[in-house]
């Protein structure tokens, strides 16, 4: 059952430094670095360190300044400056101020998300850190590990992370765990002069090794380089900046036609830019990178309470998205232990005798996992009676050369016989008559590997002669919660996908169990073709149910692959050599446990064991993207809605609707009480979600228009009905457009009726609170003329009735778009072909 060795990976991408040292005998390589049987001086290891490096893997770290500025550059932060530069321009102080405040903002809370994160991070390292035995000087010292140097001589220990890639030395063979480096589910075996690599857990046995590489030339820092080539924009960004494209072309185009107007007419320049600049503060969604960075953090600090901490934001719309989850087998869905199965009998009459031979033939003192795995499938009864009854006189442990374990043991009645379990095919040639049982033993190893399991025989010997009393079977177990995880994710329209580096038939039976499907492609599919073009397997990727014997690199382009067809990819691990299809995924998920290197590649980091985790996760990402949804069809509409009326009434009648404070009033209030909508009670849906920009615009675009025609009919009321005067209706209009803005979110934030989702009360309150302010801002004529209760209430009334409509259209337009997937423009090409023909 035991995979490529991680000198086999090397293979598929050696360093030139790799490959000239591995292939040096070990008297050569002790020449080769200039080692002694007494280690390093602390002299000579302080050299090596200066000139190999940290055993440590070197971290870009981004100079906080850089990232600090770079939340000043982009559509959207761009719009923000404008707005501040033309109010430098005309003196509009108390504006510049207020645009500067909100634009500052904008950048401290996205930092200050970014900052928390890569704290947590870096608290979770300082867990991670080890330490090693070393000689130095002739002596055995404790350094941390960061300090071995190429050369130096370790200790290694049962239960120790091999700090260092080394070559063994003396000694009795160990048992190596190299999972988080291969994907292997069984330990292997390392005996002197065969390398040993970072990483690695040693599962039984000690020995002494001459470390030959550190810190990024080890096989894990060669395999941690390929996440530097990793990069994925996400689909977060990409909307944000379609959004702020999409105003700065509406705002540029609205400037440009009052320009031309104002030039025909004449208009003095400083009023013409005092419009250009309540106009541009009118475009400005000034409060969206703040309003979306707050909900994408309430959702992560939700998520830091289920123990998955989030190291980059826009990983939570990435969760919502998944619609493939790529998962690593071993430790995500399986338990990562041995366990025993049901055996076969042989000459045994019952399977109890089987697994009860083989306890005698186990001894739990070395943490063996197959030793743990017969012991704790030994019924109590049995158990019992070994304790009581038995006595093992002699015990010969497991070696390479005799590859089996040996007990000779005395029973109840003072007759001593021996007992015996390794390699089946060993335990069967001890046999007296090996023909005999010789078909009946290749078929219990047959049946057994094609349901993934290893097998291993016993023996037992009376009057001096050996007989196969059967042959038992271990497995890796599912995880409790694996198969009711594989079935919520498939009812929420994602596909898992297993990757792993055990054989095909492990991976096969694996996947029956869950539920995946049988359909497991071999790694060879890549033999034939450079991993970096496996693109023209994109279909055969797209069909499989998951992959069996793959290697680091081809965890990466499966994800690639996957993501070139249009899929937004998930991908779970925990080793080394899932750090790079960490990193490229659309959401990197590194489990419980895992390796410092899939931790730092990763943009969620369980803390806690099972998968269940990641489906919680998935959900919360989900109703954090209807939230963000909500606001950005809330924010287009009132952009929209302001920037369009503003620029007809400047056109149609020469007349500023609103003043620049007024503008700015509306940022500050509104924009100020829909961060509460990180907080809003959402249902999350039922299939993955994504950014629907023509589907987002139409509804915008229609509730926009319609919010401009109801201004007007106010505007139309106030002239010819109130007969108001110019300052009482700029009052009037500021009113209506903070009391509908605000309106309207309970309008977006639902695909069904208004009241088919009860808001959140912190939103509500909100809402009342700020529109409570604006109000009273109105009535009493703070910084603006006073209207009186009677014309605001008039306000309120006539907005909740428009309300009511803007409602029964979102239903309308909905119903379109859900007709009309490509959206409204695809809907009016239809229409127009259909008219032609």
């Amino acid at each position: 059952m035991t995979m490529t060795s991680p000198s086999q990976h090397a293979k598929s991408r050696p360093s030139t430094k790799q490959a000239a040292i591995t292939s040096l005998s070990l008297t050569e390589l002790q020449a080769h670095l200039a080692a002694t049987l007494d280690g390093l001086s602390a002299a000579e290891a302080t050299k090596r360190l200066d000139h190999d490096g940290y055993n440590e893997l070197a971290e870009k770290r981004v100079n906080p300044f850089l990232r600090l500025f770079a939340s000043f550059w982009g559509p959207i932060p761009w719009m923000i400056e404008i707005a501040a530069i033309l109010s430098l321009v005309i003196r509009h102080w108390a504006d510049f101020v207020i645009i500067l405040v909100l634009l500052v903002m904008n950048a401290a809370v996205g930092f200050w998300e970014e900052y928390q994160a890569n704290t947590t991070i870096a608290a979770l390292k300082k867990h991670l850190a080890l330490h090693a035995r070393v000689k130095r000087d002739g002596a055995w010292v404790t350094l941390p590990s960061r300090e071995l140097a190429p050369g130096d001589r370790v200790h290694l220990d049962i239960g120790e992370i091999i700090p260092a890639d080394a070559r063994l030395l003396e000694g009795d063979p160990i048992e190596v765990d190299q999972s988080a480096l291969t994907g292997e589910s069984l330990p292997v075996t390392r005996k002197v002069g065969e390398n040993v690599y970072s990483g690695a857990l040693v599962k039984r046995g000690e020995m002494d090794a001459l470390v030959y590489a550190t810190g990024q030339d080890t096989y894990f820092g060669a395999t941690a380089k390929l996440v530097e080539k990793a990069h994925t924009t996400s689909h977060f960004q990409r909307a944000v900046l379609k959004i702020g494209d999409y105003l700065i072309v509406l705002a540029v185009s609205l400037v440009i036609l009052i320009l031309i107007a104002a030039l025909i007419r004449h208009d003095d320049l400083l009023t013409t830019l005092q419009f250009a600049l309540v106009l541009t503060i009118a475009a400005v969604p000034v409060a969206m990178p703040t309003v979306l960075s707050v909900t994408m953090a309430v959702g992560a600090r939700i998520l830091a309470h289920k123990q998955a901490v989030v190291s980059r934001l826009a990983a939570i719309e990435e969760l919502a998205g998944i619609d493939v989850l790529c998962s690593d087998k071993t430790g995500t869905l399986t338990q990562n232990k041995l366990v025993l199965g049901t055996p076969s009998c042989v000459t045994a009459t019952d399977p109890h005798q089987v697994i009860f031979a083989a306890a005698l033939a186990s001894r739990s003192e070395g943490q063996d996992p197959i030793d743990m795995a017969i012991l704790g499938g030994v019924a109590k009864e049995q158990q019992q009676d070994i304790s009581q009854h038995y006595q093992v006189t002699h015990f010969q442990p497991f070696d390479p050369v005799h590859k089996r374990t040996e007990a000779t043991v005395k029973g109840p009645n003072g007759q001593t016989f021996r007992v015996a379990k390794g390699a089946p095919q060993v335990i069967q040639a001890l046999s007296a008559a090996p023909e005999k049982s010789q078909a009946q033993v290749d078929q219990a190893i047959h049946d057994f590997a094609q349901r993934g399991y290893r097998a291993l025989g016993v023996a037992r010997m009376d009057e001096q002669q050996w007989q196969v009393l059967g042959v038992l079977p271990l497995y890796d177990p599912l995880r409790d919660d694996s198969k009711a995880t594989v079935a919520t994710a498939k009812k929420m329209g994602v596909q898992i996908k297993m990757v792993t580096g055990d054989q095909l038939a492990i991976a096969t039976e694996i996947s029956s169990e869950l539920g995946l499907g049988t359909h497991i492609q071999d790694a060879a599919l890549f033999s034939s073709t450079p991993t970096d073009q496996a693109n023209q397997f994109a279909e055969t990727i797209e069909h499989a149910d998951g992959f069996a014997q793959v290697f680091p690199e081809h965890k990466y382009a499966i994800v690639e692959a996957l993501q070139k067809r249009g899929h937004i990819v998930g991908m779970t691990g925990d080793g080394v050599n899932d750090a790079p299809a960490l990193k490229k995924a659309d959401a990197g998920i590194a489990v419980s446990g895992a390796t410092d290197a899939a931790r730092s590649a990763a943009s969620v980091i369980l803390l806690t064991p099972g998968l269940s985790v990641i489906i919680d996760a998935i959900k919360e990402g989900r109703k954090t993207f209807q939230r963000m949804n909500s606001y950005a069809i809330y924010r287009i509409t009132e952009t929209i809605r302001v920037l369009l009326f503003m620029t007809l009434s400047i056109l149609i009648f020469n007349f500023y609707p609103v003043t620049a404070i007024m503008i700015v009033l509306l940022a500050v209030l509104n924009d100020g009480a829909i961060l509460s909508i990180a907080y809003d009670r959402v249902h999350y849906s039922n299939k993955p979600e994504a950014w629907n920009m023509p589907k987002v615009l139409s509804l915008a675009s229609t509730l926009g228009l319609l919010g401009v025609l109801e201004t007007f009919g106010l505007l139309y009321l106030a002239t010819t009905v109130f007969h108001l005067n110019r300052d009482l209706i700029q009052t009037l209009i500021y009113l209506k457009l903070s009391v509908s803005g605000h309106l309207t979110i309970f309008v977006t934030r639902t695909r069904g009726p208004f009241w088919s989702i009860r808001p959140a009360s912190v939103l509500l309150i909100a809402v009342i609170c700020t529109q409570l302010l604006a109000t009273l801002i109105t009535v009493y004529g703070l910084f603006m003329s006073p209207i009186g209760w009677t014309l605001a209430l008039f306000v309120w009334g006539y907005a909740l009735f428009w309300f009511l409509v803007e409602d029964r259209l979102k239903l309308v337009v909905y119903h379109i778009l859900d007709r009309h997937p490509a959206g409204v423009v695809a809907l009016f090409r239809k229409h127009r072909v259909v008219k032609k023909a």
